[in-house]
């Protein structure tokens, strides 16, 4: 499949789960595809951006190794995502890699070198710093909590940025920001 044809496929793709996962299957089945899915993705003022990274993220939730291969172009591009659709995914795919790497996933932690955890660790606080909605920011809290823990300065830097954002954001932000909070004071108690 060609990136044309595979962008005309995309049109298809919407929000609902089976689709999602329908198309997720195709890539996971054809790896020689996410290259592809890549160049839609990061076609970042397209449409079909959003699409892409909804694709990719349902590979990654259902085979987070299939991304692996392109770990490296992902983190650095990743930035560039600014659609409001396109992020959140991007987002959920940096918490996925995020959580298995702390669950002790041995490809993940191969994978994630520290030029990696870095990336991810700024477009976290990016995300968490921009004007973006709840769910980037939700995800970004919890990766950037779990990566804390090897990275010193992240937590007071985490907490900071949840005090100071708490009374203008949503009730959502506010409930995920207490419990981070609680965390990481409950984490430096002991």
């Amino acid at each position: 499949m060609t990136t044309d044809q595979l962008y005309q496929e995309l049109t298809y793709v919407n929000h609902s789960r089976e689709n999602r996962q329908k198309y997720a299957h195709l890539v996971i089945n054809n790896p020689e595809l996410l290259p592809q899915v890549l160049d839609i993705l990061f076609k970042v003022d397209d449409k079909h951006s959003a699409r892409a990274a909804w694709l990719l993220e349902f590979v990654a939730r259902e085979q987070l190794h299939a991304i692996l291969p392109h770990i490296d172009r992902i983190t650095k591009d990743m930035h560039r995502v600014h659609l409001d659709p396109a992020v959140r995914p991007m987002a959920k795919i940096c918490e996925y890699l995020v959580e298995a790497y702390y669950k002790g996933d041995a490809q993940i932690k191969n994978a994630l070198t520290s030029d990696i955890k870095e990336r991810v660790i700024e477009n976290c606080f990016d995300w968490m710093i921009n004007d973006e909605k709840i769910a980037p920011k939700a995800y970004s809290m919890n990766s950037l909590y779990l990566l804390g823990q090897d990275y010193d300065w992240i937590h007071p830097e985490l907490i900071l940025i949840l005090e100071r954002d708490f009374q203008m954001q949503s009730s959502g932000f506010k409930a995920r920001a207490k419990h981070i909070i609680k965390k990481i004071k409950s984490r430096n108690k002991g």
